[in-house]
């Protein structure tokens, strides 16, 4: 199985005493149920699976009472296995397809005798069809595409070779021309493969480009098939253009998304569902304008300004109308390439947590990323080509009196280099840019003994 970062979530989650439901979240194909599967066969005595698109019947254990003994009764007779308390998890999957079962899920964590994971991936896009959501009993983790981290551990990179990386990036340090040029071929590797599970074990293991375009297109076909059954009436048509629309919106000039390119009479408030579908299904990554790049962003934003990046780096290459993939894994990327790389650090940078915004004004120019890290902000500018040192839109931010960062990077292509206030980064060195964590254990009570009369 490959490596992923969620496994690590799924241990910490085991481990604690009172523990909710956990309910994985994210689009399809990326690997939310083979992750599952091996961490419950790995460290539960008994693992259950029940799932409700390929288990004719399934929804019936849901369809009387939904008190804890009578769904349990209904569970074991269904599937007729050993369920020892204490000692089994239970994986609820496609629960999209059953949404009693999320109303239900309070009961049986109340219960206790066993533990619970949901997994699904339409559940952002069906919440009206839950009855009651089981607030205190669930926990939300959303997963995504594989990131260029957990590539290189596809790809056989050593642990120690990550280490070095992150240390050059934390001490600012040039890496060795040896380990740049080769980190550098890797990263165009992932620009064209992407992070879907199936897609990378294919290339490990075959190395097979054409192979790879043809488990992408597989996987957009799916996507274009969830939108014909999950979409509500006139939207499917709208989501559709929309989300066949990305390619080319990012190889536009500013990358924006302009809502009459679909339709030169639409209106963003009649298709507003249509992008929040693609959203909540995991489909696509909204990065919202903000009026100015200052905490908190989300005060900020300007939900009528708004690029569209699609969920993972190989499915917009793939999407393409052109035969990009050769031009990307020789280097060729400073022509009609940069929408592609935004992409990729766009994919980066939701992985590791960050919500998505950019700045743009007529003022002061437009900057790629700005991320909250911390009660600060971070900028962010991509450069496909070699001009990479001329930054005028965010010169001009960092020089705005009492606007204040935490960092500014530029991204480029080569060698990793600290100029005064910005920090000249490879690309691939854009997986070690991670919001700051607050402190664990930290505890704060007010002494209320002056407030003895």
């Amino acid at each position: 199985m490959l490596e992923r970062k969620a496994y690590s979530r799924l241990l910490e989650w085991k481990s604690e005493d009172k523990k909710k439901a956990l309910c994985i979240i994210g689009a399809r194909q990326i690997g939310k149920t083979t992750l599952i599967r091996e961490f419950g066969r790995r460290h539960y005595e008994n693992f259950v699976e029940v799932n409700f698109v390929t288990d004719e019947g399934a929804a019936d254990i849901f369809a009387g009472s939904l008190d804890a003994d009578s769904i349990i009764t209904n569970l074991t007779a269904y599937v007729r296995r050993p369920m020892e308390p204490g000692k089994t998890l239970v994986l609820f999957d496609e629960v999209q397809r059953c949404p009693n079962v999320r109303t239900a899920i309070k009961f049986l964590v109340e219960d206790g005798r066993f533990d619970y994971i949901e997994s699904g991936s339409m559940l952002g896009v069906n919440y009206r069809e839950v009855k009651s959501y089981p607030v205190g009993f669930e926990e939300i983790y959303r997963m995504y595409p594989m990131d260029f981290e957990e590539y290189l551990w596809a790809n056989g990179v050593q642990p120690s070779t990550v280490e070095y990386l992150q240390s050059c990036f934390e001490q600012k340090s040039p890496l060795s021309p040896s380990v740049h040029n080769t980190m550098n071929k890797l990263f165009y590797s992932y620009i064209v493969v992407g992070g879907m599970p199936q897609v990378v074990q294919g290339y490990v293991d075959t190395h097979d480009i054409g192979k790879v375009i043809l488990n992408q297109r597989d996987i957009l076909a799916q996507y274009r098939l969830d939108i014909a059954q999950y979409a509500e009436g006139n939207d499917k048509i709208k989501i559709k253009a929309i989300f066949d629309g990305i390619p080319a919106q990012l190889s536009a000039k500013n990358r924006r998304f302009y809502i009459n390119s679909i339709d030169k009479n639409a209106r963003l408030t009649r298709y507003d569902n249509s992008f929040k579908w693609l959203d909540d299904a995991g489909a696509a990554l909204p990065c919202y304008n903000v009026s100015e790049p200052q905490p908190p962003l989300q005060l900020n934003e300007k939900r009528s300004l708004f690029k569209l990046f699609m969920n993972d780096t190989g499915l917009l290459c793939a999407a393409c109308m052109d035969n990009i993939q050769l031009d990307i894994l020789n280097g060729q990327l400073e022509i009609n390439m940069g929408g592609i790389l935004e992409n990729v650090i766009a994919q980066q940078l939701k992985a590791n947590s960050f919500n998505l915004y950019y700045y743009d004004s007529a003022r002061h120019g437009e900057v790629d990323f700005a991320v909250q890290n911390g009660t600060r902000v971070d900028l962010v500018e991509v450069k496909s080509g070699g001009d990479y040192k001329k930054h005028k839109a965010l010169d001009n931010i960092l020089s705005v009196g009492g606007w204040r960062f935490a960092n500014a990077y530029v991204l480029c292509r080569d060698n990793l280099a600290a100029e005064g206030e910005v920090t000249y980064l490879p690309w691939y060195l854009s997986m070690f840019l991670r919001p700051a964590q607050p402190p664990k254990g930290l505890t704060y009570e007010v002494d209320l003994s002056g407030l003895n009369l």
